[in-house]
């Protein structure tokens, strides 16, 4: 995702000018570590599209938010590697973070699988 033209794309639609008074962006990337600070080589991620799909429609009909956008990537990566992008907008700060808190928790949670490749010691 390009996320300065996803927001412009956004800033055309009709309402944006009068509903939007701020945009927050998530970009996830593959880390070189698992949480526990071992190396990783390459990260293998499973996404469910359609589970995301409905996160994100859902968490869009949250107070203040005029739009979500959510692009996740599937397959196997190595660290750096771009992984989920989430762009938020909607009208005042608490609203827009809430959105945009909500939507990653329950991704992560709900609708991606991952495997990391562990690199021996």
């Amino acid at each position: 995702m390009d996320i300065s033209q996803t927001i412009a794309t956004l800033k055309k639609e009709p309402g944006f000018h009068e509903k939007v008074g701020m945009i927050l962006t998530h970009n996830g990337v593959a880390r070189a570590t698992s949480r526990d600070g071992r190396p990783v080589s390459q990260i293998e991620v499973i996404p469910d599209f359609a589970k995301i799909e409905a996160i994100r429609a859902e968490c869009e009909t949250l107070p203040g938010v005029f739009k979500i956008v959510v692009e996740a990537h599937g397959g196997t990566f190595v660290p750096g590697d771009d992984l989920l992008f989430i762009v938020v907008a909607g009208d005042i700060r608490e609203n827009v973070l809430e959105a945009l808190t909500r939507t990653l928790y329950r991704i992560k949670a709900e609708a991606v699988a991952k495997r990391e490749t562990l690199i021996a010691s």
